[in-house]
Order: C-alpha cells, then sequence, then structure tokens
C-alpha cells in the first residue's frame, strides 16, 4: 500500500515538474518572441506610474498577449523599478522584452508631442506638433507667431508645455543673423538665463538643437558656436588648391555671401565660382547683401529696396565700392555654403543675376551680362502689372 501511494506522489512530482518546466518555456517564449502588435503605436507613461498600469495599457493596445508574463518578466531583469516617464514609440510585432527596454532604458520620448521653434531669416514660429504612429511623420496641431502680442499664446502650447513628456527642438535657417538668433531666443519662454552678449556674426551653426524644458540659453548658444566650428575646420581641411582665400576667416566671410545670394542647392558651387574669380581678378564683388548688411548690421530686415546714395556710400561692406570681401560674415552661413566657398565650380562665370525662376543666370561677358539683366527687368515689370 505505501509502495504504491509513494508511486503515485512520486508520479505527481515529475507531472508538476514538466508541467511547471513547461508553463517556465512558454512564457519565455511570449517574452522574447514577436508580440500581437499590428502596427506601432506610441505608448504614453505618465509620472508616478507603475508596471501594472502599463501592462494594462498595452493589453488594451493589444501590444502584448499576457500582462502577467511582461511584470514577471520586468520583475525577473530587474526593471520593474526602472520605469520612465515619457511617450515611447512601440513598433509592431514587438517583443514584450523589447518594449520593457524601450520604457525602461530610453532617454528622451521618442514620439508624442514635440514643439518646434523655427527661426527663420526674416520671421520666428513656433508649432506644435504630433507624431503619427502610423506614418512616424508630424502632424502640425497649432502654429503661431511669438513676437505677434495681439494674438497671444494659444490654449494647446501652454497645455503641451506643462506635460513631463513634451519634446522640445530649434531649427536654425541658414542665412539668420546672430542678432536674429538671440533675439528669438530670448522669446522661448521655456528657456532660462539670458545671453550676455551676441556672438560674433557667422559664429553660430544654422541646425536643429533638441533642448529640455528649463535649459540655459547660453548652453544653446554655446552648442551652435561648437558646431559652427567643427563645420569650418572640416571645411578648411578639404578646400581646393588654388582658391583665392587666405584663411577659414575669409572663407566664412564668402560662405555668408553666397548664403545670402542664392537659395538654391544646386546653385550655391556656381555662385562661389562666381566670386572666386572676381576675387582672382581683382575685380569688386558687387553683391547687395553686404550693402544691406551695412545699412542693417544685421539687426533686423531692411524692408524696402537700397538706395542709390547707399549703393554709392563707401562703407565697409559696400562690396560696389570696395575691393575684396567685408571685414566680417554677414550671415550665419550652413554647411554646404562653407563647402561651396572653398570648393567652387571651375568657371570663367563673373556675373549672375535673378532669372524669375528663384535660381540665376549665369554669365562670361559683360554683354551676356546685360542681355540678361533686359530679361530680368522685363519679368519684373510683368509681374508688376499682374
Amino acid at each position: 500500500m505505501w509502495r504504491h501511494i509513494t508511486s503515485n506522489a512520486l508520479t505527481l512530482l515529475i507531472v508538476l515538474f514538466f508541467l511547471t518546466g513547461g508553463i517556465i518555456l512558454w512564457g519565455q517564449r511570449e517574452y522574447t518572441n514577436a508580440g500581437p502588435l499590428g502596427e506601432q503605436i506610441c505608448l504614453r507613461v505618465e509620472r508616478g506610474s507603475n508596471m501594472r498600469a502599463v501592462s494594462r495599457q498595452l493589453e488594451s493596445e493589444q501590444a502584448i498577449s499576457n500582462g502577467a508574463v511582461f511584470r514577471i518578466g520586468s520583475e525577473y531583469s530587474g526593471s520593474d523599478s526602472k520605469l520612465k516617464a515619457g511617450s515611447w514609440l512601440i513598433p509592431d510585432g514587438a517583443s514584450m522584452k523589447d518594449i520593457l527596454h524601450r520604457i525602461t532604458e530610453g532617454g528622451a520620448s521618442t514620439c508624442g508631442t514635440e514643439v518646434l521653434y523655427r527661426i527663420g531669416v526674416t520671421s520666428a514660429q513656433v508649432q506644435v506638433r504630433e507624431l503619427d504612429p502610423a506614418t512616424t511623420r508630424y502632424v502640425e496641431k497649432v502654429a503661431f507667431d511669438p513676437t505677434d502680442t495681439e494674438v497671444g499664446v494659444p490654449e494647446a502650447y501652454v497645455a503641451v508645455t506643462a506635460q513631463s513628456d513634451t519634446r522640445y527642438r530649434i531649427a536654425v535657417a541658414e542665412g539668420v543673423t546672430s542678432w536674429h538668433i538671440v533675439n528669438a531666443l530670448k522669446s522661448v519662454d521655456v528657456l532660462q538665463g539670458e545671453i550676455a552678449e551676441v556672438p560674433p556674426e557667422g559664429s553660430l551653426a544654422p541646425d536643429s538643437y533638441e533642448f529640455s524644458k528649463g535649459d540655459d540659453r547660453s548652453n544653446l548658444i554655446s552648442e551652435m558656436s561648437g558646431k559652427h566650428k567643427q563645420w569650418l575646420a572640416k571645411a578648411w581641411e578639404t578646400r581646393a588648391d588654388g582658391i583665392p582665400l587666405e584663411n577659414p576667416y575669409e572663407a566664412l566671410i564668402l560662405a555668408s555671401i553666397i548664403e545670402k545670394e542664392t537659395g538654391l542647392a544646386e546653385e550655391r558651387r556656381q555662385v562661389a565660382s562666381v566670386f572666386s574669380n572676381r576675387l582672382k581678378r581683382g575685380m569688386k564683388l558687387q553683391t547687395d547683401p553686404t550693402v544691406i548688411y551695412g545699412v542693417t548690421k544685421g539687426e533686423g530686415v531692411l524692408g524696402r529696396g537700397l538706395r542709390q546714395s547707399e549703393l554709392r556710400k563707401e562703407t565697409p561692406y559696400n562690396t560696389y565700392v570696395i575691393t575684396g570681401l567685408p571685414p566680417t560674415p554677414i550671415a550665419n552661413p550652413g554647411r554646404a555654403s562653407l563647402e561651396a566657398a572653398v570648393n567652387p565650380d571651375q568657371t570663367e562665370f563673373i556675373f549672375f543675376v535673378a532669372d524669375g525662376t528663384g535660381g540665376h543666370a549665369f554669365a562670361k561677358t559683360l554683354d551676356e551680362h546685360n542681355k540678361n539683366v533686359t530679361k530680368w527687368r522685363a519679368i519684373e515689370a510683368e509681374r508688376a502689372a499682374e
């Protein structure tokens, strides 16, 4: 009898052992295999949340098949206490293990709401955007001019800046002056601190910069300055032989002029070739943007055409009067203009004028240039009549 009982107990223990092992193997597969999520989602983890609440969110979104397995996996891996508040992009088919890594090891939020501060050449704009998980593209929710005091700040902007997982980014356009950048940063109300002085013209890199709410404005300026130094050094290292520039600073000055003369990427090296040819021949550069900078000093927009008196007046920036480059850059050029300045196209062009398409017509001789100017004047007259 006792032998029979012992035999049954042993059998039961073996069955329980294999059953437990089978459950563990099943749980491991559930934890590491691809999950049931059909299309990626943006998972928002509130501050103060916990793994139980998150597992319920994931189950309701059909991102995981079993919340208990997810929680056990987080406890076993020691991740249950590392939950990060924020918004996290969860790709389709993500395993529980991958999801857990994203919400415990990630840095800044990877989806959700973004506030983008655009600093343009003549204006500034604030955009509140939200990432569409299906397309991974941002959709604009509201946009406004931060300098327009009559319109005021939209409630949607106030609401998102109060959220802890909102992302912030500044996009500086190529060709913006240092004065304009500093002024625009002053209007970004989620930043703090003062900027002691306007950085030298041309010393800031136009690019996109992520930051956090409460960051110091001077830190952003330092980041822009550091990136500019890297761009300029790299461009100068790769300069072509025979260019009429003595040092990196002259390359920077020329790049700023190129930046203001054309907005077309494919034209930059052609425009650079015109100025290089003129410098080699000792010709005056004769470029309006330098004269305008001499009038405005980079502070604000001229808002009108140049007067004949301004074109005739001798100033360090009037390239219709002086020979060679002006004494400083006239804006903050982008990387492409820096590269064009030190690697111009090999052409015989010494003139260019607008052609009505947004680009320019280039010429080797004054006769060709005059014909191009006549065409441009006709286009201007036609547009004025319309």
